[in-house]
């Protein structure tokens, strides 16, 4: 079976996506039966292309990294995007598939949610790991997937590639989730564990720059924007809440937090920077706060950029599920492991 893609967004993670895809290639062909063709980039930055008999995705990351290219081919324009995906609906391959990870939009998750409506609406699949949609359009767009009879898949959305969505959707069967917390920013987590061991927060800073894990301008990930996105897309799929970023209260960390870390270290404590959502009587609150915390908790001895997700249920009390290590190859992975599930929910509808 032969799968189409249109990659709308080419930075760190899609060019990792396309030379993961590339290493996989002969095993997903033996496991799965599974052929992928990527016949379509674009980029706000770089511009875009699209060729129907398929494109190096491989060596087109290799000429932009290497700075022998400015441009895929066509000039940079915000349309770019939606041209890949007029080109992908074309396709006569199995099914077609719009790999979106652009840049987290806080403000509105845009163009994002756009590029996902018009991949769907074209009769595309879509797989994502860019938070914004899921934070701030998951109702309409998961409606609109099943009214299409395609998927909106996401796992890479939180925590890389590990599957804590799936954990949730696919092996909790009438499980009730009442709550979560858990260390969901990498970034952050890392500078505060460096800050316990006596490194600066700018060096710790930096070193999460240069591995491509924090981005040039670090806001989102300073200023808790990332962990809040985070947390409003588990609690829109997990908990059937219907928020957005800004409606989760937000903290972030700076050089000050430095002493707070410090100081709760002398005590035996660490101080993380804390996601939650809870189900009340009249909703679902959500939070991202620095919070001091016992050695004893689990989410105290996250170390480096390790994450970690404690879920509150109803008939498991608490499960948690752990990621010691993350960066672009795991974020990549989700994107092929969600293909490989538009894979399997090919077949099983073919037996149907």
């Amino acid at each position: 079976m032969r799968a189409d893609l249109a990659l709308v967004g080419f930075g760190n993670v899609g060019r990792c996506f396309a030379r993961l895809l590339a290493q996989r290639r002969d095993w997903l062909a033996l496991d799965y039966d599974l052929e992928c063709r990527i016949v379509g980039m674009a980029t706000r930055r770089h511009g875009w292309t699209f060729d129907a008999d398929g494109v190096d995705a491989v060596e087109a990351a290799a000429a932009l990294e290497s700075g022998s290219t400015s441009s895929l081919g066509q000039a940079s324009a915000e349309d770019g995007g939606f041209e890949v995906i007029k080109g992908l609906e074309r396709s006569t391959a199995d099914f077609k598939v719009v790999i979106e990870t652009t840049t987290l939009d806080v403000a509105a998750g845009q163009p994002a949610i756009d590029y996902v409506r018009a991949a769907l609406q074209s009769g595309c699949d879509v797989v994502t790991a860019n938070k914004g949609p899921v934070s701030f359009a998951y109702e309409e767009l998961d409606a609109l997937a099943t009214d299409r009879g395609l998927s909106f898949l996401f796992e890479g959305a939180v925590m890389d590639g590990v599957p804590v969505f799936n954990l949730v959707r696919q092996t909790l069967p009438a499980a009730q989730i009442l709550g979560f917390r858990g260390v969901i920013n990498s970034t952050t987590n890392h500078i505060l564990t460096a800050i316990e061991h006596g490194e600066d927060f700018d060096t710790a800073l930096a070193r999460m720059q240069e591995q491509g894990v924090a981005e040039a301008d670090p806001s989102l990930d300073l200023d808790g924007w990332d962990a809040a996105a985070k947390t409003a897309a588990l609690a829109n799929v997990l908990m059937r809440a219907r928020t957005t970023p800004q409606a989760v209260e937000r903290e972030g960390i700076s050089r000050s937090t430095a002493r707070l870390a410090m100081a709760a270290r002398q005590r035996g404590r660490h101080v993380r920077l804390v996601a939650s959502g809870q189900r009340t009587l009249s909703g679902v609150s959500a939070s991202v706060r620095l919070i001091e915390l016992d050695e004893t908790d689990l989410l105290a001895g996250l170390s480096g950029v390790a994450n970690a997700l404690i879920f509150k249920t109803d008939v498991l009390d608490e499960i948690a599920i752990c990621q010691l290590s993350g960066g672009l190859e795991q974020t990549a992975y989700a994107l092929l492991s969600d293909l490989v599930t538009l894979r399997r929910r090919r077949e099983a509808k073919g037996d149907e």
